[in-house]
């Protein structure tokens, strides 16, 4: 066992893990954090796509222990501070970007570090950043738009609607 601390979603947590403890089921198991789906657990398809010191990684490929100091953030923290849904997600609502919702959290938190470091990415760039994001649903066209959307390229859902 070996003791660690780290922040998860703006929260001090400290514990005894073991050293072979993935990050995915101790934020399913421990933290009961469950907004981190578990999909392949061969790190191909990034349903359990997390920040770690604001890095999106897949946490079916990181060790718990190895997270001593560390700062994670995960789906269920990704709204605002008043609880309303983040521009991106309330894009991925307004434009259809999710179908069975499986894959949603690891899209959002994937695109959410692309526009972090690119606000204003191209089309082509939003398609490289989700290569390391499976949907089996939706073919991703839409989950393009909200992408667009979330950075200001092209109107909002409500626009269409007046």
């Amino acid at each position: 066992m070996q003791k660690i601390t780290m922040t998860v979603n703006g929260r001090s947590v400290t514990a005894d893990v073991e050293g072979r403890t993935l990050l995915v089921d101790y934020l399913r198991e421990t933290l009961n954090l469950t907004g981190t789906h578990v999909g392949c657990d061969t790190s191909q398809c990034g349903a359990c796509t997390v920040h770690v010191d604001g890095m999106a990684i897949k946490s079916c490929t990181m060790f718990v222990g190895e997270l001593d100091g560390a700062e994670v953030r995960t789906i269920e923290d990704m709204e605002n501070k008043d609880g309303s849904l983040s521009a991106l997600q309330k894009a991925f609502q307004d434009h259809h970007g999710l179908q069975c919702g499986y894959c949603t959290p690891g899209m959002i938190m994937s695109l959410s570090a692309l526009l972090r470091h690119t606000p204003k990415p191209t089309e082509a760039q939003i398609r490289h950043h989700l290569e390391g994001n499976i949907c089996r649903c939706t073919g991703y066209a839409n989950i393009v738009k909200a992408a667009l959307a979330a950075s200001g390229q092209m109107p909002s859902a409500d626009a269409f609607a007046q």
